[in-house]
């Protein structure tokens, strides 16, 4: 095996153990509580895709449209806004004040609805630049089953039956999780540096940091009534899964070679800027 095939192996394992170990901190009532509330007040998970879906796709195009960027770099942020939340960010949600209910019940609402949701967006935003764009239900699918979906339900069912031992297990299932994710990632990120250096200009980071303050900015909007409920909205609205991303990207705009590049720019911008939003929210609690 090769060091690349390496890399993506301990990133793919980070992900199962880390989203495994969320759900062995969850239960089947908190992974479902936004669809059982849907049209209960103040109907959450309308307001999430409201803001996933609508708004940030269109500020994103609106963006695009008004900035003279780079291809990759366009495409890497529309794909971005488009995508759904990354499995391991209840994580960051718990940690911002956010619920148990709220967060992993946004992730599993959001992982199924993205299904048809990323398909449509991605078809309805293509013609805006000029291309028919397209990425089927069954490619979301196989992505956010995988990722999710299976290894989330597992980590519900061991703790459903064994609660005990799953309390015990997932503070050390999250730490391998953790540091193989680190190691895997910054292979990745130091290969990419030359070519994430190379798209910054042209203000490219300035419009991503926008469209990421804006982003947070909506989620806080439609949050809900409580602190904890805007937080968990800002932060999901802002982080988006890179890997739909970049096979939204590659399989649309084959020619822009970078995407991969300006998707990880996006993303270590929103990383950045989440967490001084959520920063600010601890400190405006104390």
């Amino acid at each position: 095996m090769d060091a690349q095939s390496l890399i993506k192996a301990s990133l793919s394992a980070s992900i199962l153990m880390l989203v495994f170990a969320l759900g062995l901190r969850a239960s089947f009532a908190d992974a479902t509580s936004l669809f059982r509330g849907l049209f209960q007040t103040p109907r959450r998970l309308l307001r999430a895709l409201v803001a996933m879906y609508v708004v940030v796709p269109a500020l994103a195009v609106g963006l695009g449209l008004l900035f003279d960027l780079p291809q990759p770099v366009r495409t890497g942020m529309l794909a971005m806004a488009i995508a759904p939340i990354p499995p391991i960010l209840p994580g960051k949600q718990l940690k911002f004040g956010g619920s148990s209910a709220h967060a992993f019940g946004l992730l599993v609402a959001v992982s199924l609805c993205s299904v048809l949701l990323v398909p449509l967006v991605v078809h309805l935003i293509g013609p805006v630049f000029g291309r028919q764009a397209a990425f089927s239900s069954a490619q979301v699918a196989g992505l956010r089953g995988s990722t999710v979906l299976l290894p989330l339900l597992a980590g519900l069912a061991f703790r459903h039956f064994a609660p005990s031992r799953a309390e015990r297990l997932a503070p050390w299932i999250s730490r391998m999780g953790t540091a193989l994710l680190i190691a895997g990632a910054l292979p990745v990120l130091v290969a990419a540096a030359p070519a994430i250096a190379a798209l910054t200009g042209d203000g490219a980071v300035l419009v991503i940091a926008m469209l990421v303050i804006c982003a947070i900015a909506v989620g806080h909007a439609l949050g809900g009534p409580t602190e904890g409920e805007r937080s968990t909205l800002a932060v999901a609205t802002a982080n988006r899964h890179p890997g739909v991303a970049l096979a939204i990207g590659t399989i649309n705009v084959p020619e822009a070679t970078q995407v991969g590049a300006a998707v990880l720019m996006y993303l270590l911008v929103s990383l950045v800027l989440t967490s001084l939003y959520g920063a600010l929210r601890r400190s405006s609690r104390a």
